[in-house]
């Protein structure tokens, strides 16, 4: 047979509608409403407020490691703020924002970032998945949503964020496929950070961009600024009508910078620049929307100044709820409730044998 050329459509676009300095392309600009705009704005300042908040209690030994967010607001709000109440959420570990959107409590939060698996439990009635921690594990669990919702012939929409480094996973690759094979109506979303903990992009992949891996799995896949959260929540608001209408999943890159560290385990200087940091640092995400929504009317220093008061005072109930609560969580004996139905044999032994333990050491502590 003759060698053939294959010509596959690998045209991949690219979106950026506010740019760093706040000024807005006008004929791109998505109709949000100025209610909405406002609430953006609350959420990405609670968020970058609350980030700040979370690193100084974990630096004072009042929780455990958590994953900051500062710089990636727009990326995680911006999609999450096209979903309705019924579609669903699938997070990572990064997606703070996108859940306060949601509905999420701070406190909740707080709790789960001290290790206490109250602070996983989500309502009976929500539609947010718990964070998934290993990488890219949550992905297939998205699309097995989707595939259910329109099996049931609903029209559901499932969210699914993830970072660059979940695109070097099997289980981004096999999701993609059966979304691609079997049109299911969910949206990924990527959030190019540049850096997979301390592996940068260059070492994830030889691709021009992330959004071309969708062209493979026969899906529209589109690039976009991060930062700029009226590109997002463009993007998304087509991604979520197309799978809403049944036309199938939409894979977005969305191009940011993690501004902190991959988690406060983590020493970032190791690995990259200052330079690099402060040339994404003036990419701000939080500052060029603020330069938006001033000149649109939406705020104005006395509204900044009063949000900021309002949401430390938020923040700081938060934190004191959260500690009170912490007080009568964490009881050991509550591992073995969630394993199995029926609990087999060797774990009743097993929590029969922590009972034993524990009791003992209560007997010790009452006579010292």
């Amino acid at each position: 047979m003759p060698r053939e050329k294959i010509n596959p459509d690998v045209l991949i676009e690219s979106l950026a509608i506010l740019d760093e300095k706040g000024q807005v392309e006008t004929d791109l600009e998505p109709d949000i409403a100025s209610q909405t705009l406002f609430k953006l704005y609350r959420t990405m300042l609670l968020s970058r407020r609350f980030d700040e908040r979370l690193l100084n209690l974990q630096r004072q030994g009042r929780i455990g490691t958590f994953p900051p967010i500062t710089g990636q607001e727009a990326a995680q709000l911006g999609a999450a703020a096209v979903l309705r109440s019924t579609d669903w959420l699938v997070p990572s570990f990064r997606e703070t924002g996108a859940e306060l959107w949601r509905g999420r409590r701070l406190e909740n939060i707080i709790v789960a970032n001290n290790g206490l698996n109250e602070g996983g439990i989500m309502p009976d009635d929500g539609r947010d998945f718990p964070i998934s921690i290993p990488v890219a594990s949550q992905i297939p669990h998205a699309v097995g949503l989707a595939w259910a919702a329109k099996y049931r012939r609903t029209d559901e929409v499932v969210m699914v964020f993830m970072g660059d480094g979940a695109t070097s996973e099997g289980d981004f690759h096999e999701a993609m496929n059966f979304a691609g094979v079997f049109q299911t109506p969910v949206v990924f979303v990527c959030q190019n950070n540049q850096w997979a903990i301390s592996i940068p992009l260059s070492g994830q992949t030889r691709a021009k961009t992330l959004a071309q891996k969708a062209v493979a799995y026969g899906m529209p896949g589109i690039r976009v600024d991060g930062n700029d959260i009226l590109a997002v929540y463009s993007a998304a608001e087509e991604a979520v009508a197309r799978a809403r209408n049944g036309d199938g999943p939409t894979f977005i890159e969305c191009v940011t910078y993690r501004l902190m560290m991959h988690t406060t385990a983590d020493d970032p200087k190791r690995y990259r620049s200052e330079e690099e940091v402060e040339q994404w640092r003036r990419r701000d995400p939080l500052r060029r929307f603020e330069i938006y929504l001033r000149d649109r009317g939406v705020l104005d220093e006395e509204k900044i100044t009063g949000l900021k008061a309002e949401i430390d005072g938020q923040i700081k109930d938060a934190v004191a709820r959260a500690e009170d609560q912490m007080q009568s969580m964490g009881d050991p004996m509550e591992m073995f409730d969630h394993q199995y139905a029926d609990m087999p044999l060797s774990l009743r032994r097993q929590k029969a044998q922590l009972e034993r333990e524990l009791a003992a050491e209560e007997r010790q502590a009452d006579h010292e």
